[in-house]
């Protein structure tokens, strides 16, 4: 299971570096986004597990990058029925997905696209795999139980800071804190300035907001990875358009270097 999951966290490399340089957030030879990805979905051992949002990860870049190519798409109908697909898969690996809906309203209106009836296109295309699940439930005689398992987890639903450790919540803090210093030194930064870029952005810190937010779900916030991906978009985004590159290349030989112990060092305790 461990040779799998590292398998499939190389592919997720690959493909998320794939979906910067398609929408111009990094340069199109560019391997820095794969990095960047790596590093984030790796910074505590316990990340390195086969966990279920590992494989929900992979519906949830296709659900992202969909969503992103909306701006650019004069006629979105058929890219928001994949996106809502993409993200009902999503939820058939970690239900907490779901929440992802939020994201996706707010992404619309980001980009103009806020008519009622395409509001609606995403939420047809997030039923019908569920339609197929539940009618495959029904004839094998089993629909009840599984829809109160589904009813369960939103009457349980709880917000929740047990899994929180000091260490846990000061490198969350200071990785979301970092990438906002951006917006406060933008002197620093050859910024792409394309509408359709700072539109992606935009979107792009309304998911870390809500990312915040799903780290309060379940007993492990290194578990609850849309953070990590949101993290992982703004941090390649900003290191790839850097004018002074010194004092930030330092830094990052620094988190990796911290990731690296994070790593290594139990194993000599």
């Amino acid at each position: 299971m461990l040779i799998i999951a590292m398998l499939l966290m190389a592919f997720e490399a690959v493909f998320f570096n794939s979906i910067l340089a398609s929408n111009q957030l990094i340069g199109k030879v560019n391997t820095l986004g794969a990095l960047v990805f790596l590093l984030m979905m790796n910074l505590m051992p316990v990340q390195t597990t086969f966990y279920p949002f590992l494989l929900a990860s992979v519906f949830l870049l296709m659900f992202i990058h969909t969503l992103f190519a909306i701006y650019q798409t004069p006629h979105p109908e058929l890219y928001l029925l994949n996106a809502g697909v993409y993200l009902s898969l999503a939820t058939m690996f970690w239900f907490p997905s779901l929440l992802l809906v939020v994201w996706g309203v707010v992404a619309l209106s980001i980009v103009h696209k806020g008519s009622f009836r395409l509001h609606l296109i995403p939420f047809i295309g997030l039923l019908f795999p569920y339609f197929i699940l539940f009618s495959i439930y029904f004839l094998k005689g089993n629909l009840l139980s599984v829809w109160q398992s589904y009813a369960d987890f939103f009457i349980s639903f709880r917000l929740s800071i047990s899994g929180f450790t000091w260490l846990k919540a000061g490198l969350l803090g200071f990785m979301v804190m970092t990438l906002f210093i951006p917006l406060l030194v933008p002197y620093n930064y050859n910024l792409e300035r394309s509408v359709s870029v700072r539109t992606k952005i935009a979107m792009t810190y309304n998911l870390l907001l809500l990312g915040i937010l799903m780290l309060f779900i379940g007993n492990e916030p290194m578990l609850t990875g849309v953070i990590f991906i949101a993290l992982s978009i703004l941090c390649s985004y900003y290191m790839a358009y850097l004018d002074r590159v010194r004092w930030p290349n330092v830094t990052f030989i620094i988190f990796m270097l911290f990731v690296l112990a994070m790593h290594y060092v139990p194993l000599f305790l």
